[in-house]
């Protein structure tokens, strides 16, 4: 099986207003939270979210292309991580106090 990451910007390109623009959506911070409780990432169809697959689909691929999160194909399936190493280079303290706010 081939893996291939989808694009995304590289960690001296995320800028604060696009991280923060991103996770400004409670269904985004479903999905942030659920990624920050599985380091290995997690399949897209397997976050449980109240709505369509096309709605999943935009949501991950505007949390993507905001450097929140890398998307990787595995075979058919598409395994989202997040990118917590790069945001806490670039805002400390940022995605911890965000994960940390009560749901």
């Amino acid at each position: 099986m081939t893996t291939k990451s989808l694009p995304q910007p590289d960690r001296e390109e995320i800028r604060v207003e696009s991280v923060l623009q991103a996770l400004g959506e409670p269904v985004r911070l479903q999905i942030i939270r659920a990624l920050a409780d599985a380091p290995q990432g997690i399949a897209c169809g397997d976050i449980e979210l109240p709505v369509t697959a096309s709605t999943r689909a935009h949501h991950l691929r505007t949390l993507r292309e905001a450097g929140v999160l890398s998307t990787r194909t595995d075979g058919t399936r598409r395994i989202s991580t997040l990118r917590r190493e790069d945001l806490d280079a670039l805002y400390p303290g940022l995605l911890t106090g965000i994960l940390s706010a009560p749901r």
